[in-house]
């Protein structure tokens, strides 16, 4: 599923600035368009100032709204609650930790890079590609 008016824009919702902003510059390259987050709080106010990614690439353990708090507020929300979310994290189990989440995908930290822009391209399009949604 892939949001087509939103020109391959992702949010990367994660609490530690040096991986932020090295997944930003990844993405950036690739064409995304990236914006970030340092937690889910501040995820939740772009969102609600009208940001609507392709994609929410989000970490679990974050100080203020940790990863589980921002997902359940962004189910509730129905503006919100259909934009796809993927989840960052180094945390054991995850498949069992998503699913009662909603969550659509997980990648594993340290990330790989051909797993993230696989990942991310299952969700989004760049801007002008003809790439075929999953």
């Amino acid at each position: 599923m892939s949001c087509s008016d939103s020109r391959g824009e992702v949010l990367i919702v994660e609490d530690d600035m040096d991986l932020r902003q090295a997944l930003t510059q990844i993405l950036a390259d690739e064409g995304y368009q990236v914006d970030g987050a340092e937690h889910g709080l501040s995820a939740l106010e772009q969102l609600r100032d009208g940001r609507r990614p392709c994609l929410i690439l989000l970490d679990l353990m974050m100080p203020v709204m940790n990863g589980w708090q921002f997902r359940d507020e962004q189910r509730q929300d129905p503006s919100l609650a259909a934009i796809p979310v993927v989840v960052i994290s180094a945390g054991a189990n995850l498949s069992e930790q998503i699913g009662p989440l909603g969550i659509q995908d997980y990648i594993r930290k340290p990330i790989q890079l051909g797993q993230l822009l696989a990942t991310v391209q299952r969700y989004c399009s760049v801007a002008g590609s003809e790439t075929a949604d999953a």
